[in-house]
């Protein structure tokens, strides 16, 4: 009963739910907010939003951590010359946000900040707030980045800022 229900999730959430959620001036905000926190961290910061799995991911019971690892792996977020990329990956149907890090960063950060990231995000995604919470989750981010990572003039932008949605 359980798989029947997130297989019908998935099937009725569409990339259109995806755009309603996410719409151009979010995606940009949110551009805006990965390049500028940027600016005072080495880090890389990788967005990505998914309205629903395959169906067949689903009935493979694929969770949406396995989702984010293989996304961070395609999108190439591990190629970093500090080993400091951080995907955030956000599936609508399984109302899911995942952080996925490199190990140089992962050394550094703890998993209850990351998670506290995550909870800024489904909290405000329960109450219809997409934009609102994902750029105060992305401040989160950048000031926890900022402090563990600060830049030091020595980094170039090695990810694209673009949010992508799949």
């Amino acid at each position: 009963m359980k798989t029947f229900r997130r297989l019908l999730r998935h099937l009725l959430t569409t990339g259109r739910a995806g755009k309603r959620a996410f719409p151009p001036a979010t995606l940009q905000a949110i551009e805006t907010a990965i390049a500028e926190g940027e600016t005072r961290h080495r880090a890389e910061l990788r967005l990505i939003v998914e309205p629903s799995l395959d169906l067949q991911d689903v009935l493979n019971g694929m969770s949406a951590r396995d989702r984010a690892r293989e996304l961070f792996a395609q999108y190439g977020v591990w190629d970093t010359e500090e080993n400091c990329g951080v995907l955030v990956y956000i599936n609508l149907a399984d109302h899911q946000v995942e952080i996925v890090a490199d190990r140089g960063v992962g050394r550094v950060v703890t998993a209850a900040d990351w998670q506290h990231a995550c909870r800024t995000m489904t909290t405000g995604f329960a109450g219809g707030e997409y934009h609102r919470s994902v750029l105060a989750a992305l401040g989160e981010l950048n000031a926890l980045l900022e402090r563990h990572y600060p830049d030091d003039g020595s980094t170039r932008n090695q990810l694209a800022d673009k949010p992508v949605m799949l």
